[in-house]
């Protein structure tokens, strides 16, 4: 029986490496042993330090232990009956799932990778689907002038995606300097801190009157708030951010009823399981998809790969997640650096 372990959040702001049991596979299922996994910082921020709200159907009781980590990639090592896609050594993506050794999986979460996409790279796979799907989803026009609200992560794959399709200008918004700084090396066209005294007017004036389509990725109130004194009349926003805090107030009339503005939920979730369509993609698509970007050379991904960690640091590696303002766009885990 091969030894596994898995990161589990035991209470709230303390994260630890533990034993846990090895899984044999089911029918149609494969066990993965996980190469890299990706922290993804909205998500298990909340999860660590014990928000309640991180439940799509509604507040949720603060209840511990937690589990995290649904973009991840390694090696096929087992495999149950029926499966018939896969064998043994193939390297795939996988979404879902949680920060562990091994996994045990369904066929439909697990991608095939060609060599020309690095481990490291297909660890982003699940995450890097999120702003996509925004970005499809506000159905954005070549040539449309397009904002990006917060420069974390997702916000810094959404400056990506929108130079690939066609996005102009682009312009990145975020507080931090150095993430101003690497929206601009990635392709954006201007990048402005939302705090500075005029910033929606600066951008109406570098947007030809404001801005067309908006990925809000912040999470707060303020940040959407701050997007629509930006848009142009008739704008499509993206609300991708997870928005969790409750205390502030839009005034809808004049920033969104009037000038006919379009939100749109853009939560990941909210899409189809089996066939895609137009502005509406599964995850395996959207991966496939991002997959072939990267592979032609429209996106590339890795200098977002910050920092690489032994999950045995697991513990100041979300304490800093959890403290540090400027938190690095993306921390993996290296599962083969395990003693």
């Amino acid at each position: 029986m091969k030894q596994n372990k898995r990161i589990v959040f035991t209470k709230p702001n303390t994260a630890e490496l533990l034993d846990c049991d090895y899984v044999a596979p089911g029918p149609g299922q494969v066990v993965v042993e996980t190469a890299f996994s990706t922290v993804s910082p909205g998500t298990e921020k909340a999860n660590f330090i014990g928000d309640p709200n991180v439940a799509g159907s509604g507040p949720s009781n603060v209840v511990f232990p937690r589990y995290v980590g649904y973009s991840s990639s390694g090696v096929i090592v087992e495999k149950g009956s029926g499966v018939t896609d896969f064998e043994i050594g193939d390297r795939v993506a996988v979404f879902t799932g949680i920060h562990a050794r091994y996994k045990t999986m369904n066929t439909y979460n697990v991608i095939k990778i060609n060599d020309s996409i690095s481990l490291s790279e297909a660890a982003m796979c699940y995450i890097v689907t999120f702003p996509l799907a925004a970005v499809r989803k506000t159905r954005l026009e070549i040539g449309e002038s397009a904002l990006v609200m917060g420069l974390g992560l997702l916000g810094q794959i959404a400056v990506r995606q929108l130079k690939t399709a066609g996005a102009a200008p682009i312009i990145a918004v975020d507080p931090v300097e150095s993430r101003r700084k690497e929206a601009l090396e990635a392709g954006a066209d201007y990048a402005f801190d939302p705090y500075e005294e005029g910033f929606a007017g600066k951008v109406r004036a570098v947007s030809n009157g404001g801005v067309n389509v908006a990925i809000e990725v912040t999470g707060v109130g303020a940040g959407l708030d701050g997007a629509l004194d930006c848009m142009a009349r008739f704008g499509r926003v993206a609300l991708l951010g997870c928005t969790r805090d409750k205390e502030f107030t839009i005034d809808y009339y004049r920033k969104v009823h009037f000038p006919g503005i379009t939100l749109i939920g853009a939560h990941t979730m909210a899409r189809p399981d089996f066939e895609s369509s137009p502005g509406w993609h599964t995850h395996p698509d959207d991966i496939k998809t991002m997959f072939k970007l990267i592979e032609y050379g429209r996106i590339d991904i890795k200098p977002l790969i910050k920092e690489i960690h032994s999950p045995e640091d697991c513990g100041a590696v979300y304490t800093r997640l959890a403290t540090d303002r400027a938190f690095p766009s993306t921390i993996q885990f290296d599962w083969s650096m395990l003693k």
